[in-house]
C-alpha cells in the first residue's frame, strides 16, 4: 500500500510553545493530512500560531500530557495512522516518513522513534531521563519480553490499534502506558532510530526536579498497575 492511500494525522500536545511551534509546523511533511494540537492554558499565543498554520487547536479541559493527547485525538478527522510529536522542536520530523512506512506497508502496527538508537545533541536528555528510560524499559522487558530502548514522544500507531488500547492515563504515564498495552495486546512493534535536539524552552516534565520525580513515580506506577491487571487476567 502506498503512503498516499493512508490518511495521516498528527497530534501535538503544547503549553507555552510559541517559540518552538512554528519550527515544528514548518517541518511537517507534505504527506500529513491533518494536525490536532492539544493546548492547555498557554498564555504566549501558542493556539493562535497553531491555527495560523491550519491546525485544529483544542483548548484542553485540564492539565496533563495524556489529557492533551486524548482530546487532540478526539478532534482529528478520520485518519488511518496517528503520529505523536512534541511541540518543543526537539523531534526530527525528517524521520516521520521512516516512522510511518512500516505501518503503511503492513509490517507494523506501532512504531517508536528511539532517541537512544538515534543521535542526540549534547544535553538533549538529562541524566535522570536516561536512567528513567533504562529502568522502565528494563522492567517492561522483564515483565512482558518487549525490548524497548526508549519512552520517547515521537511515535506512530494505526488508529484502530490505538482505539483498541483504551488509553486512559491523563498525565506523565501516557507514553509508558501505550508501550505496555501494546506489548500486552501483541501489537507488531518496531523501534527506529530518531535524532533528538535540545528542546526550545523548558520541559514541562524533566525541566524541574519535582516534575522528574513525579514522572518517574508515575511511569513505575503504570508498569505495576498493568502487570497486576495482566496477572489477574491470567488467573481468571
Amino acid at each position: 500500500m502506498s503512503l498516499k492511500a493512508q490518511r495521516i494525522g498528527v497530534v501535538i500536545p503544547t503549553r507555552n510553545d510559541a517559540a518552538a511551534l512554528p519550527r515544528v509546523l514548518e517541518a511537517m511533511p507534505e504527506f500529513v493530512d491533518s494536525i490536532a494540537i492539544g493546548d492547555y492554558g498557554s498564555i504566549d499565543g501558542t493556539p493562535a500560531i497553531g491555527r495560523g498554520f491550519g491546525a485544529i487547536v483544542v483548548d484542553v479541559s485540564g492539565p496533563g500530557y495524556g489529557r492533551a493527547c486524548l482530546e487532540a485525538i478526539a478532534a482529528l478527522p478520520p485518519v488511518d495512522i496517528v503520529v505523536f510529536v512534541d511541540g518543543d522542536a526537539a523531534d526530527d520530523l525528517g524521520a516521520m516518513r521512516a516512522l510511518v512506512m512500516p505501518i503503511v506497508e503492513g509490517h507494523a502496527d506501532f512504531t517508536l522513534g528511539s532517541r537512544v538508537l538515534g543521535r542526540r545533541e549534547r544535553g538533549a536528555l538529562t541524566p535522570q531521563q536516561v536512567f528513567g528510560n533504562w529502568l522502565a524499559c528494563s522492567l517492561i522487558r522483564a515483565l512482558w519480553g518487549m525490548n524497548y530502548t526508549d519512552l520517547g514522544p515521537f511515535r506512530a500507531i494505526r488508529m484502530q490499534s490505538l482505539e483498541n488500547l483504551n488509553m486512559a492515563d491523563l498525565n506523565y504515564g501516557w507514553t509508558v502506558e501505550m508501550q505496555v498495552k501494546a506489548a500486552c495486546c501483541g501489537l507488531r512493534t518496531l523501534e527506529l532510530p530518531a535524532d533528538y535536539r535540545r528542546r526550545i524552552g523548558v520541559s514541562k516534565v524533566s525541566g524541574t526536579l519535582s516534575g522528574t520525580i513525579k514522572a518517574g513515580i508515575k511511569s513505575l506506577g503504570v508498569i505495576g498497575r498493568e502487570a497486576w491487571h495482566a496477572r489477574r487476567s491470567r488467573a481468571k
